[in-house]
């Protein structure tokens, strides 16, 4: 039986943690505090992460970095995407080379515009990493609500034996080679999503969210792309369908902190509203640094940009993206 380290106790860590212990895996838990750890053991519960669900027995529990690393074949990153760095430190003396190393955060790095799995494989050099993305709300994957994902690693040997471990009758796994496609679809869907929000807290309803999610998805398959993603990812789970569900689920703290921005609150107030992490109110930073680095046009990520960190009224975003210059939808159709 494999031994498997899920590094993260939040809710998508501990959804992924209940899933692989009910896979038949023997699953370590490893929370960033020992006061976290000590609740979870005691109660076998995250009532304001996971309401309802209980955490098995059979489930290890710590704050232990080596107890959760030591002897693994597989670990699982789950952690805020601005921790994955002090993480992987942490976890270097203990990772043995050749462990297969999966990220399942989802962000870039603001300052070096590193994806997870760039990091992981800087800080842990010799692992076989991949990537675990898709529209996969950890509130009902930890219901055995039925999922799909995608895994992406560099090898597809390892691929295809993650495939098997996560698989489950409510969980189904597909396989790609695209990693850098699968991560920056998995990072600038929360840009899009808190976009999202902004509309819907500002009551303007279906067809404005219709139109953020398609040409949101237009603006992450043009970045990706220049970077050297593949296209077909980007219509896929972790493009399109991680999209869909981000914009339109109240799962999503993305949406919701987007809401609140809509309805006049500041990032900081929505933010401690929300009282989870938004992974978009970081990666919006990265996006925004990409794309002048690869000269390419983001107009809703520069726009939700400008309200969360140079004030901007969000009607006057809108009435600038309203208003832009003509466009025809796709450049590469013939008339």
């Amino acid at each position: 039986m494999k031994q498997i380290g899920v590094i993260g106790a939040g809710s998508w860590g501990t959804a992924l943690a209940i899933l692989l212990n009910e896979n038949g895996y023997e699953v370590t838990l490893w929370c960033h505090s020992e006061k976290s750890a000590e609740h979870l053991r005691r109660t076998r519960s995250l009532p304001d992460k996971l309401p309802g669900i209980q955490v098995s027995e059979r489930i290890g529990v710590t704050s232990s970095i080596e107890e959760a690393v030591s002897g693994k074949e597989i670990l699982v990153v789950v952690v805020p995407s601005a921790c994955v760095r002090e993480t992987a430190l942490k976890m270097k003396p203990f990772v043995k080379e050749g462990t297969v190393v999966v990220s399942a955060s989802k962000g870039i790095e603001e300052d070096t515009l590193d994806t997870m799995t760039d990091i992981l494989e800087e800080v842990l050099p010799g692992i076989q990493s991949a990537v675990l993305s898709g529209p996969s709300h950890a509130e009902e994957v930890a219901r055995s609500l039925p999922t799909a994902c995608v895994v992406g690693a560099r090898r597809e040997d390892t691929a295809k034996m993650l495939q098997s471990v996560f698989m489950s009758p409510c969980f189904r796994i597909y396989i790609s080679p695209d990693m850098l496609g699968i991560e920056l679809g998995g990072a600038l869907k929360n840009v899009i999503a808190l976009a999202a929000g902004i509309a819907d807290g500002m009551g303007y309803g279906d067809n404005a969210k219709a139109a953020l999610i398609t040409r949101g998805i237009v603006e992450i398959s043009r970045l990706g792309t220049k970077m050297g993603g593949r296209i077909e990812t980007f219509s896929g789970l972790t493009g399109i369908g991680d999209l869909i569900v981000t914009c339109a689920s109240m799962h999503s703290r993305n949406r919701r902190a987007g809401i609140l921005l809509g309805k006049g609150y500041s990032m900081g107030e929505a933010m401690r509203e929300v009282n989870m992490v938004v992974e978009g109110v970081y990666s919006v930073k990265a996006a925004v640094k990409l794309a002048r680095k690869y000269e390419t046009e983001l107009p809703i990520i520069e726009q939700v940009y400008k309200i969360l960190f140079e004030g901007k009224d969000p009607k006057a975003a809108v009435s600038e993206l309203m208003l832009r210059d003509n466009k025809v939808e796709s450049a590469i159709l013939p008339w």
